[in-house]
């Protein structure tokens, strides 16, 4: 099970269950969870994720596969956003197209069509605010009546508004732009005057890699809470006046991680409770991690992780570029989430516990009594996972680059030095965390005991300006410089074989496994690329046709590019890719094994059915990626790693 949540008004929780490939929604009477629970379960569609909408309606995410017939045949997924009230008995399709049209096209349309919930507005038992389609096309913001259906337009989107925010009345009050100017293109903040007009507060330069999101309304009136790293290392939020346009005070900063968000419990929300807000988020080595401003909250999470008898150790902190050091306190490796906070004479607490080599556990504290609700992988021995840490490695020019080591069982593997993996992640504008990898990739790597290394390589969102910029225009050279040191770490810490070592990656980390096998330096026995990106020229035309990606990363997707030289790799490599990938389209992984085949060296190739960018319709989709992964490792990689 996965997914709880608790009602508002505390009566209700809800989870996903897993029975193979069948998901159903449960949900229990949280007064007497040894009732048994209703069951909510869906024929055609597979369900995403749920939460509650109001205290007795649910708010569902629903998937299937999709063929798209229009001028051309792509093979999708699509998702559907629908209400149903407590017992499965009724749904509703918010904002359903009136007409199914009779066209190809306008079928195609109506079945893309997919509105999304901008605010579930808690104190209001029958309305929400919806923005109707968010694909972008025909985009309004309608105040909806769960009880009704009806509708009431609250404004229309412009042509290049990208969001648009709403109070706790349901009123827009801020909203994103974007444009293009005599300096470029930028990202406009306004917010709404008193007359109702709308006011540009904040205009940034994508160039720039300035950062300025709207976060939510401030606890006083005319206040807004405001995320941003414009002349700064790090993301800060603080309070912003309105009327004044300036700066009122900084609420929380790090020295070592981009500020996130806020956390409001007496809301679950964005929103400010009476006293502000609980809590702020930042990256954090575990990512989401939250700085609680009650102390009370940090006793509470400190008293369950004990009870799961979890180590409290200390974790060392280092500047990317420069000799600062802190030492934070850490649960050896494993994040303890509050995930929610019940109000009432004893409060409710609904807990998340996680980490690299800790599968995912959810509990429920109620009078003391903590209670363990689900574990989301229960067949997985813990002892097989090994340990995992946060640590860093010096790169060639100096640069501290953060990593995740996870390290075999020694009692089940043996001692060191191991088979050892680089996998670094996709993006490349995204980050690793802490979390159990459900993936299945990190656990299957260290259960056959290797050593699995996760760099944030430069380029890596999340760890600060420097490391951010310093990826621009490196593809296959620094950023790849940055994976193979890590690779040479690990040897010279003894954990790898220095003959022993491949190379693993998915999306951008595809593109890193493509370029390790070209690459001439006799570092990695084999590569296996995921979903990769192979021609990056390619990839780089498709940015032209909007002039805010195209100045945000057309300009930094420079470098080494594996297709032009695919017919000259160095070692074996297996290549897979799903065929209903809209992200990066199969024709990278065609190109590239047709092309490689003429090398000299094996190449293999898989094409998975029924397989995106991530989601899979079944489960033996995902486990056909693991075989694949381990049978190669096992015998393809040059006979085995």
């Amino acid at each position: 099970m996965t997914g709880f949540r608790v009602s508002p008004d505390g009566k209700h929780m809800l989870a996903i269950e897993s029975a193979g490939d069948t998901r159903s929604i449960v949900v229990w009477k949280l007064a007497d969870l040894s009732t048994k629970p209703t069951v909510i379960g869906a024929r055609n569609m597979q369900i995403r994720s749920a939460r509650f909408l109001k205290n007795d309606l649910l708010e569902v995410v629903l998937m299937q596969p999709y063929d798209l017939r229009g001028d051309e045949f792509v093979k999708t997924f699509i998702n559907k956003l629908l209400f149903t009230d407590l017992e499965g008995k009724n749904w509703i399709e918010p904002m359903a197209a009136a007409d199914i049209a009779r066209s190809a096209d306008a079928k195609i349309q109506a079945a893309l069509f997919n509105p999304s919930v901008l605010s579930r507005m808690p104190a209001d038992p029958d309305h929400i605010v919806l923005e109707s389609d968010s694909r972008g096309e025909t985009r309004d913001v309608f105040r909806y009546n769960v009880r009704t259906g009806t509708a009431t337009r609250l404004m229309r989107l412009g042509e290049f508004d990208s969001n648009v925010w709403v109070n706790a009345a349901g009123v827009p009050w801020a909203k994103a732009r974007a444009g293009t100017d005599g300096s470029g293109a930028f990202v406009a903040i306004d917010f709404r005057a008193t007359n109702g007009d709308w006011e540009e507060h904040f205009r940034s330069y994508v160039k720039n890699r300035d950062v300025v999101d709207v976060i939510a309304p401030g606890a006083k009136a005319n206040i807004a809470i405001i995320r941003s790293n414009v002349g700064q290392e790090f993301s800060s939020i603080y309070e912003y006046d309105i009327a004044t346009k300036k700066k009122v005070s900084t609420l929380f900063e790090h020295k070592f991680f981009d500020a996130v968000g806020v956390r409001s419990l007496a809301t679950d929300d964005s929103a400010p409770g009476a006293d502000g807000f609980d809590g702020y988020t930042y990256e954090g080595v575990s990512g989401g991690d939250v700085h609680w401003e009650n102390p009370e909250i940090d006793a509470v999470i400190r008293g369950i992780a004990q009870a799961l008898g979890l180590k409290q150790t200390n974790q060392k902190l280092m500047a990317v570029s420069g000799s600062s050091q802190a030492e934070v306190p850490s649960f050896d490796g494993v994040s303890v989430r509050l995930m929610q906070r019940i109000p009432g004479e004893t409060p409710t607490y609904l807990f998340r516990v996680s980490g690299l080599n800790y599968p995912t556990e959810h509990y429920l504290l109620q009078k003391q009594n903590l209670r363990l609700l689900a574990k989301e992988y229960p067949a997985i021995d813990r002892a097989a996972l090994g340990t995992a840490r946060f640590t860093y490695y010096p790169a060639r020019d100096g640069l501290n680059i953060p990593a995740y080591l996870t390290v075999p069982n020694e009692k089940l593997c043996g001692p060191g030095p191991y088979s050892a993996v680089v996998h670094p992640h996709g993006g490349p504008w995204a980050r690793d965390t802490m979390d159990f990898d459900g993936s299945g990739w990190v656990p299957l790597l260290v259960t056959q005991c290797r050593v699995v290394l996760q760099p944030q390589f430069r380029g890596s969102a999340g760890w600060g300006r420097t490391l951010w910029l310093a990826g621009d225009r490196e593809w296959g050279q620094k950023m790849q410089d940055d994976k193979d040191d890590g690779a040479r770490w690990l040897i010279s810490q003894k954990l790898a074989d220095p003959h022993k070592i491949a190379m693993f990656g998915f999306s951008y980390g595809g593109y890193a496994a493509f370029a390790a096998a070209i690459r001439p330096n006799d570092l990695y026995k084999c590569a296996i690329a995921g979903a990769g990106v192979s021609d990056i020229e390619r990839i780089s035309s498709r940015l032209y046709t909007n002039p805010f990606f195209k100045e945000a990363q057309e300009s930094t997707i420079r470098g080494l590019n594996p297709l032009t030289q695919a017919d000259k790799i160095k070692i074996p490599i297996m290549v897979y890719h799903g065929d209903r990938d809209r992200t990066v389209p199969l024709i990278q992984s065609d190109l590239f094994a047709d092309r490689a085949k003429s090398s000299g060296k094996p190449v293999e190739y898989h094409v998975l059915k029924d397989y995106a960018h991530g989601p899979a319709w079944t489960r033996q989709t995902m486990t056909q990626q693991l075989t694949i992964i381990s049978d190669y490792l096992k015998s393809g990689c040059s006979g085995g790693l």
